[in-house]
């Protein structure tokens, strides 16, 4: 499937604001409601459109940590990666999780309540599975660029 510069657009529209009526879509990429329904559908069975949300502002609801933490496994551990993924997956605190190569295996982003709550995090969850070998938490200051956008060229092909 090959997008052309209705489907960039329609994608473009759709990562600004979810919320953009079928109808006010169809008139940005000038096409019918029913053809941009369609194309948006078409768009979702492919997988180019993984799913719709509302994203939060942590701090707004209480939660006012925010933590890069970098994990190191231990290379006995290696064989069970499969395991610590599906462990780190069940941690509601882990909010993006990475396996990554380089010096370390994971890098996770954890949001917690306060300081407190993280250090029962660390000690109560994250220590408890086995294979870590090395934990370093960063915590973040300021949120400079959270960016969620993939801005598709209208010119540029994409093939999917």
């Amino acid at each position: 499937m090959v997008l052309d510069k209705i489907d960039k657009q329609i994608l473009n529209t759709l990562q600004e604001n979810g919320k953009t009526t079928n109808s006010k879509l169809s008139k940005i990429v000038g096409i019918s409601a029913p053809a941009t329904l369609e194309r948006v559908k078409r768009l979702e069975l492919a997988g180019v459109i993984s799913h719709f949300t509302a994203i939060l502002d942590p701090e707004k609801i209480g939660f006012s940590i925010m933590a890069i933490v970098n994990i190191g496994l231990s290379l006995s551990s290696l064989s069970s990666v499969a395991v610590i993924k599906e462990e780190f997956t069940a941690l509601d605190e882990v909010i993006e999780c990475y396996q990554i190569a380089g010096a370390n295996d994971f890098i996770l982003k954890v949001i917690a309540k306060d300081i407190k709550s993280y250090g029962e995090f660390m000690n109560m969850k994250l220590t408890q599975i086995e294979g870590i070998q090395v934990v370093k938490s960063s915590f973040v200051i300021d949120n400079v660029k959270d960016k969620k956008l993939l801005v598709l060229d209208l010119d540029e092909e994409y093939e999917v």
